[in-house]
């Protein structure tokens, strides 16, 4: 997830640059939408259901923290690619990481919150319905562009603050139309919606300081995509395993790192890991209106699949509230109109 978040952060190339009118700009463009469509909706269905089965429950702060190591493993394999030696992967590292140390320690910042926010969404998605939590998380929309306001003094235009209202108005709906069920039970999974709320409302601002934060140390900086994700990566797997330790010690040293795993669990943890990675790479063919196309067909994505697969049911107040996020989704995401210049 926190992947994304990064890749998020970077400005993505136009259209008309980066997906033009050749077969192979319009492929590549289809490609992106399936790939990020693909990974907003099949990660927090995955989860949703690995935290529903009946059974043994493993702990979310280890699958946080092997997520991490797999994809700084998997940065290590692209760089050493790359450079062709052993050697010149580790001069490389040495160089970004002991001679750059500035940049290495400034990272940590964003590093932390993205294991924050990480463990909150297990909270959160182990207590909403998968459809719930992905309508309710665009609220990180609302929250990375407060952060831009007053940490990138960013201007928005009166369309994208029209489109914050509406989706705050679309989310307040969708939570409203869950209020009949204070506590509900899955399976033999007992769940808390005002707790999964509180999560991942502190999921969204994590997300969206962090995505700030990141976006402002991206500027200026000439180190590569992989090199940014081993430097969050491994602050992610040490701050991890300290919230393992804190959090869920004395469960691990009863019955080990790895309690409760299965296929679906081992799954989720490689989505977690290489599919952030791969959004990372193909996001700079998409436009924004493009992400947010994308955002809007997870979001019904899970819908769709939370009604066959947990009985969820949809009513009229969460369709309209669904509704007005979609559209905000939609107007954020328009690009601004360039100012004409008018000739002297």
């Amino acid at each position: 997830m926190s992947t994304q978040s990064s890749a998020d952060s970077k400005d993505s190339l136009t259209p008309s640059s980066s997906m033009g009118g050749s077969e192979g700009g319009i492929n590549l463009k289809y490609l992106s939408l399936i790939v990020l469509t693909f990974q907003n909706a099949t990660l927090i269905l995955s989860i949703r259901y690995t935290r529903t089965l009946p059974g043994e429950m493993y702990l979310a702060t280890t699958a946080v923290v092997l997520a991490e190591l797999f994809k700084m493993l998997a940065c290590f394999a692209v760089i050493l690619k790359e450079k062709g030696s052993v050697s010149g992967l580790i001069e490389h590292v040495h160089y970004y990481t002991v001679i750059q140390w500035k940049d290495a320690v400034k990272i940590s910042v964003p590093a932390i919150l993205y294991v924050i926010q990480n463990n909150l969404q297990y909270i959160a998605i182990s207590n909403l319905e998968a459809a719930v939590f992905q309508v309710t998380y665009q609220l990180k929309i609302m929250t990375t562009a407060i952060f831009s306001v007053f940490l990138l003094r960013k201007e928005l235009i009166k369309t994208q603050w029209i489109a914050l209202c509406l989706l705050f108005f679309g989310v307040s709906m969708v939570q409203l139309s869950q209020n009949d069920t204070k506590s509900t039970k899955t399976a033999d999974v007992e769940q808390n919606p005002m707790l999964g709320l509180i999560a991942v409302l502190l999921s969204c601002c994590s997300s969206g300081f962090a995505g700030v934060y990141f976006e402002k140390l991206l500027k200026g900086s000439d180190i590569s995509l992989w090199m940014r994700n081993i430097h969050l990566a491994g602050y992610g797997v040490l701050v991890g395993l300290f919230g393992v330790y804190w959090n869920d010690g004395d469960t691990v040293s009863e019955k080990g790192f790895l309690h409760g795993y299965n296929g679906w669990v081992w799954w989720v943890v490689l989505m977690q890991a290489f599919g952030g990675l791969l959004v990372a790479v193909v996001v700079k063919y998409a436009d924004n209106i493009l992400k947010g196309f994308a955002t809007s067909l997870a979001i019904i994505v899970s819908c769709v699949f939370s009604v066959f697969i947990w009985g969820f049911v949809i009513t009229l107040q969460f369709s309209i509230g669904t509704a007005l996020v979609l559209g905000a989704v939609y107007m954020y995401s328009l690009p601004k109109p360039q100012t004409k210049i008018l000739p002297a």
